[in-house]
């Protein structure tokens, strides 16, 4: 296995003790943010719009708390990126579509305002595909211009992969935050449905819409989900198990069960013997790794999974009814195709259909909790291999539809490589279990480095 090290990236999180002793300041950081953006982002092309001058106020208003020992939370002078389908009050909100060109909700999405409560340098706003499940944008992998970073988080996983940002909001529907992080050599973090607050984000499904983290560590990743997790909380849910300015302490798993899935018919044998030798790395390091051929009940899973999960998209489909109806009516062909399609699929379905998809997918969630028993997670890939060349196709989700889908806990850790191209290991979890599964991604993260 040969170990993916990013050579672009910009950690605030390594940072915050430099800051607190005096020897950087969050201003200095953001310059070098900006420096990067001013030298590549005409390449990689990963921000729609920029609020230097806003940014720069932040970071030196953060200056000089740290310089007085009072630094606001554990994100304050951290500049942070925002995918262009989350609403900001001082930028506009435009979701790649031409039926939005310009427009501006004049408010916060609950987690921008979280993190601006917090002292973060909000940025700017980053390419998204159309409405996060759409047409691409233009943005260019870091590593190479001729292939996808990735999507719908096309713009947060390429400014941060490329040094540009330490850290971004994206979302996740189906792959939309752990493929383009895996594409771009960066840590993606999917919570569990529900554990950040979607207020103030385009909905897509309201049962599969998660806010997304991508960053250049775990710790930049942790910080911020802590920070809106603690800042605004989540109706009706307790805060992200473990919050805090420091990811969970490492911890061991005793044993891990590794998903096939349909998605490794799918990736060349050279990304295959990567991840192989990753596994085998595991197993020498004591973890069991269990896997179909060693457990009947976790075959049982993977078949299921496989009969059930095209209606993943059927139920995102039927959710997406408003108001992509409405926006069809208004604005007719400026409204994507693929739009069009999945709102005419949604009409072939019955009321009974929809409730039928709910009721597999319960049914899934607890045969997913009660297979994972006393494993400590679920290890895949994080996407097909490395980045595909071309940028109208943003790359396979079949890795990561299954998380999505049933809400739990995913990270994409950026640990392989194949011909000099990033792409992640993807360690999922149970339900609501994120601070446990953060302490096993860090003991991966330490154990691979």
């Amino acid at each position: 296995m040969r170990r993916w090290h990013n050579p672009n990236i910009i950690s605030f999180d390594r940072s915050v003790a430099d800051f607190q002793a005096g020897r950087d300041t969050p201003r200095d950081f953001l310059e070098r943010c900006l420096e990067v953006i001013a030298r590549r982002d005409k390449t990689v092309k990963a921000f729609v719009t920029l609020n230097i001058d806003a940014a720069r106020t932040a970071a030196d208003a953060a200056g000089k708390r740290y310089q007085t020992g009072k630094s606001l939370s554990m994100v304050d002078g951290c500049p942070v990126a925002i995918k262009d389908i989350i609403a900001t009050a001082d930028m506009p909100t435009q979701m790649n579509s031409p039926a939005f060109k310009g427009w501006q909700s004049g408010q916060d999405a609950a987690c921008v305002a979280a993190l601006r409560k917090g002292g973060a340098v909000i940025l700017g706003k980053t390419v998204t595909t159309e409405f996060a499940i759409g047409y691409s944008g233009p943005t260019t992998n870091p590593f190479d211009a001729t292939r996808t970073p990735g999507g719908s988080s096309s713009g947060t996983a390429a400014a941060v992969g490329a040094g540009m940002a330490p850290v971004g909001l994206g979302t996740q529907t189906q792959a939309s935050t752990l493929r383009p992080a895996s594409f771009c050599g960066a840590v993606g973090f999917k919570p569990s449905l529900g554990q950040l607050h979607l207020g103030g984000v385009h909905p897509l499904s309201a049962t599969a819409d998660h806010l997304g983290i991508i960053g250049a560590t775990l710790g930049d990743v942790w910080r911020v989900a802590s920070q809106i997790s603690l800042g605004v909380g989540s109706p009706g849910r307790r805060f992200l198990e473990g919050a805090g300015a420091h990811v969970p302490a490492p911890r061991a798993p005793r044993k891990l069960i590794r998903l096939y899935t349909r998605g490794w018919t799918e990736i060349d044998d050279h990304s295959k013997a990567q991840f192989e030798a990753a596994v085998e790395a595991l197993a020498a390091r004591g973890v069991q790794i269990v896997t179909r051929d060693t457990q009947p009940r976790v075959a049982a899973l993977e078949d299921q999974l496989a009969a059930e999960v095209d209606g993943a998209l059927d139920i995102v489909a039927c959710e997406l009814r408003w108001p992509f109806e409405d926006y069809i009516a208004r604005y007719g062909k400026l409204i994507g195709e693929r739009l069009h399609g999945l709102v005419k699929r949604a009409h072939e379905m019955t009321p009974r259909d929809y409730e039928r998809l709910l009721d597999t997918r319960n049914a899934l969630r607890r045969l997913w909790r009660e297979t994972l028993d006393d494993a400590d997670g679920y290890l895949t890939l994080a996407s097909s291999g490395p980045a595909i060349k071309g940028l109208a196709y943003t790359g396979s989700r079949t890795f990561l539809v299954y998380g999505s889908w049933l809400g739990v806990p995913a990270f994409s850790l950026p640990l392989l490589q194949s011909d000099g191209l990033p792409f992640g290991v993807q360690l999922l979890g149970a339900p609501d279990g994120d601070g446990a599964l953060a302490g096993v991604a860090n003991w991966i993260e330490r154990e691979l480095a």
